[in-house]
């Protein structure tokens, strides 16, 4: 038991820190990231009895509607929703890159969770592969759903709306994609995934560099308003 759990945490806390020690300025207050961590592991809850819901009714149960609605779009928005009112408006987030750790938090609170109850009922063996996909994947999303998150709080008021609307469509896209190719592609989903997880490892890591980038910018304007 001792053993699973701690293979079911490992990879959620292990990413979680990667992508929290990339925020070069200002790292957020740890209660804060703590915080959003186990809203996003309460998610999981509600979330399945929807989902089960759904599934005993027979509703949504084509691959595409299974993919993009009772799973992606449920998951993501619920994420979403909870980043908005939760912690969109709080002091503590004031920057591009805090986007990235508090949308980070949230997802892999949810995907960790979801791990434990995994290997919970499928055995250790499999924790390699929930480590590499589910769990690094729904770390990607929050990255993503937090970049956006963080260019609408720091962006032109003007822009929110639109930029909100995208932080919420663009995990939603993604999401549904890699669940479409495990309901189509059942026995050749991994030659699929393995360079789709690539490409989104780089596009997170992008992401990562731009938000940083962005902060570095802000700092440098100030400095300079200052000295003049």
């Amino acid at each position: 038991m001792i053993a699973i759990l701690s293979a079911a945490v490992a990879p959620g806390f292990a990413l979680l820190a990667f992508f929290y020690l990339k925020d070069r300025f200002e790292p957020e207050p740890f209660s804060m990231v703590f915080r959003m961590f186990i809203l996003g592991a309460l998610l999981v809850f509600p979330i399945m009895f929807i989902q089960y819901a759904f599934q005993e009714e027979g509703l949504m149960q084509s691959p595409f509607l299974s993919s993009f609605v009772t799973a992606a779009t449920l998951e993501e928005f619920f994420k979403w929703f909870i980043f908005l009112y939760a912690i969109y408006k709080h002091t503590s987030f004031d920057g591009h890159y805090d986007g990235i750790v508090y949308g980070v938090s949230i997802s892999l609170g949810f995907a960790t969770v979801e791990n434990i109850l995994y290997l919970l009922a499928k055995g250790i063996s499999f924790a390699f592969y929930r480590a590499f996909f589910p769990v690094s994947f729904h770390a990607l999303i929050g990255v993503l759903m937090g970049y956006y998150m963080g260019k609408a709080k720091v962006g032109p008021p003007r822009d929110q709306f639109k930029i909100l609307s995208v932080a919420l469509i663009i995990p939603i896209i993604v999401h549904g994609s890699y669940d479409f190719v495990l309901e189509v592609w059942q026995t050749s989903w991994l030659f699929i995934l393995v360079p789709f997880m690539i490409g989104l490892w780089f596009m997170a890591l992008r992401k990562v560099k731009l938000a940083n980038q962005v902060t570095a910018d802000v700092i440098s304007i100030k400095q300079n308003k200052k000295e003049a």
